[in-house]
């Protein structure tokens, strides 16, 4: 343990009087780096001197992807490897700021071309005081194949924040095995700690992931926990587990991205595990220790772990809600499965003040459109977060096309202005949903699947006015089709597809179960309605489609989103490949097996194409199609073929 600051409330207050609120710095810090090794990439940073005070200190880490040399096993920007973000202290200590998991990202997948980047963001606002003149800032990237760039930008929000640190000891930090013939107990013991003075909260910080599969699949796909200890009881018990990999916001992946994991997923943030330490008094000594559920399997297993205990001030503010994010409308790549959106938007919101908040009265609009106002009333305690749906918007219903702007705004908290309006406002740009006529079919293809002696594969229509569902097919028979049509009135809906089993209705490492199809039709034609959330039914948990009706003569926009149909899948001797939402089909048609080579190439002049594929072997592989033009847009699907 070392402790890593000391600061003079003195100089806090002055600081604080200096702020221009809501004025941002930009930091970058890394720009194009290619991860080309494992271990650490340092790099020397100018911070802001410390003279102003920050309400929020955000890392935006991008990753993106370049076309590394051939390795032995030709990967490249393909596996999921964790990646850590250290400050090295003024001490010598280093403290993590940030951790995600790289994705499955194979160039060949829709989501992640060579093209693709992904934006992690992270609060650093704890960590601002090593964020200061001139520092070391570490990635460190435990990957052992490379293809993946980092681009890293701290922006430093000015205003005050929730409350003031005023010290960080620093606590267990690395691997630590989890075998029985190597306790993590005895790795992971009590440490004595003193609060520093002026000390009126204190909490746990933990980034915590597991890795290894040994017999008892530990750590990676086992669910254990920990409890954490102060002064010898017991505070808090927390599972080492993510169960909701399979609704992950960056699917489909190349890889097993559906799995749940030992507190991550591919592809995405983890999570920092807070445990407020309740009783903490400044200048009081205490022992906080970590004990974890024994382990039954003496192979190797491990758990990654870094860990702080932080020291507050008081709260800087009595009554304050903070904006912290808008989920929908928005075209932010971390809220893909809630866009194209419409109906009632979902802003983030944090209490950022020390008093309990009851209520929030919000102001929005789409575009210029005309403002709109909902009170949102609850229970939201100090430091809580919370996704806060308002009212309806029905302007989202009369918008088509791109490059929208959203606009929300907090205007009372518990009936009153809060203490802090710098944090009120945000905005977001976003696309429309589209619009289709009244009339509509669905067709739904079980797989092999079953949960409970039935399809784990439903749909269900959800009208977003009244929240009441008017069309579904639920409790289906396995491996069977069927085809519903229905009519809707006017108005603002979400399709929403689920599959029980989390592996979606076709998926390549699920070839047990079969394979099943989705389409939504307008009544009047063959070609389906593009569902940017479907990929050929790799959609894991299940994905939601936001559409809108004008009926009955209103309809103003036609899907233009392209789209790839291919049958029958398995496909024998031949397969036919259906391209919509394409204004012109030219262009080639490639089949790609799992080593990402090319069997078979073919060019595309229609709409509709059949495929010999009698003289490919038994498979699984991806079909793409690349236009005329070169973009760098592409239709893909997976297809079996067995004969």
């Amino acid at each position: 343990m070392r402790r890593l600051l000391a600061l003079l409330p003195v100089l806090l207050f002055t600081t604080l009087a200096c702020a221009a609120p809501g004025d941002t710095t930009k930091v970058q810090t890394f720009a194009g780096l290619q991860m080309n090794h494992y271990g650490a990439f340092d790099t020397t940073v100018e911070f802001p001197d410390g003279s102003a005070s920050y309400r929020k200190v955000q890392m935006t880490f991008t990753l993106g992807k370049y076309q590394c040399p051939p390795n032995p096993n030709n990967y490249c920007g393909d596996w999921d490897y964790d990646v850590h973000m250290f400050i090295m202290t003024k001490t010598g200590d280093t403290l993590e700021i940030g951790r995600f998991i790289t994705p499955y990202a194979n160039a060949s997948y829709a989501r992640t071309p060579w093209t693709w980047k992904q934006r992690y963001v992270f609060d650093v606002t704890d960590f601002y005081n090593q964020l200061k003149d001139s520092a070391t800032v570490r990635i460190f990237y435990s990957g052992y194949s490379w293809g993946f760039t980092a681009d890293v930008r701290f922006d430093f929000i000015e205003g005050t924040p929730p409350r003031n640190v005023i010290d960080i000891d620093r606590l267990w930090n690395g691997g630590y095995a989890y075998t029985t013939k190597n306790p993590i107990d005895s790795k992971i013991t009590p440490v004595n700690l003193t609060a520093p003075a002026n000390t009126q909260y204190a909490e746990l910080k933990l980034n915590i992931t597991g890795h290894g599969n040994n017999n008892e699949n530990c750590s990676e796909f086992c669910k254990k926990y920990y409890r954490v200890m102060l002064n010898s009881s017991q505070v808090a018990q927390k599972d080492i587990w993510r169960d909701d990999c399979g609704f992950n916001h960056l699917y489909p992946q190349s890889g097993t991205w559906i799995y749940d994991r030992a507190n991550w997923c591919p592809g995405d943030i983890v999570f920092t595990n807070t445990h407020p330490l309740t009783g903490i008094a400044a200048n009081s000594n205490f022992d906080i220790d970590l004990d974890f559920q024994a382990a039954l399997d003496s192979n190797d297993a491990s758990y990654n772990i870094q860990s702080a205990v932080i020291y507050y001030g008081s709260f800087n503010k009595n009554v304050d809600a903070s904006l912290d994010d808008i989920i929908a409308p928005s075209d932010h790549e971390t809220h893909f499965r809630y866009n194209p959106f419409t109906g009632k938007p979902i802003v983030k919101v944090q209490n950022t003040g020390a008093t309990t908040i009851s209520s929030i009265k919000f102001r929005y609009e789409a575009d210029t459109r005309g403002a709109k106002e909902y009170t949102w009333q609850g229970t939201l305690a100090a430091l809580e977060t919370a996704d806060i749906e308002l009212g309806i918007l029905s302007d989202l219903q009369e918008i088509s096309g791109n490059n929208h702007t959203f606009k929300v705004e907090i205007i009372e908290v518990n009936g009153a202005a809060d203490d802090d309006a710098t944090n009120n406002k945000m905005s977001s740009n976003f696309k429309a949903a589209i619009t289709l006529p009244s009339e509509l079919s669905i067709e739904l293809k079980t797989n092999l699947g079953t949960a409970a002696g039935v399809s784990q594969s439903s749909w269900k229509i959800i009208d977003l006015s009244n929240n009441n569902v008017v069309a579904q097919r639920v409790n289906c028979a396995p491996n069977t089709t069927y085809r519903d049509s229905f009519i809707l009135n006017q108005g603002m809906y979400k399709l929403v597809v689920e599959d029980a089993g989390c592996n979606g209705l076709r998926w390549w490492a699920n070839p047990g179960d079969g394979n099943g199809d989705f389409y939504l039709y307008r009544r009047e034609t063959v070609i389906p309605v593009a569902l940017p959330g479907y990929f050929s039914g790799d959609f894991g948990c299940g994905f939601t489609h936001y559409f809108n009706i004008l009926w009955p003569q209103g309809v103003t926009e036609v899907n233009t989103l392209p789209a790839m149909s291919v049958y029958p899948n398995p496909a024998g001797a031949q397969l036919t490949v259906t391209l919509g939402g394409i204004a012109e089909a030219r262009g080639t048609l490639q089949l790609v097996d799992m080593m990402g080579r090319v069997v078979l190439q073919q060019a595309v002049n229609n709409s509709s194409t059949v495929v010999n594929t009698s003289g490919i072997t038994n498979g699984i592989y991806t079909i793409v199609y690349k236009s005329v033009d070169g973009d760098d847009a592409k239709l893909q699907s997976r297809v079996v073929i067995a004969r």
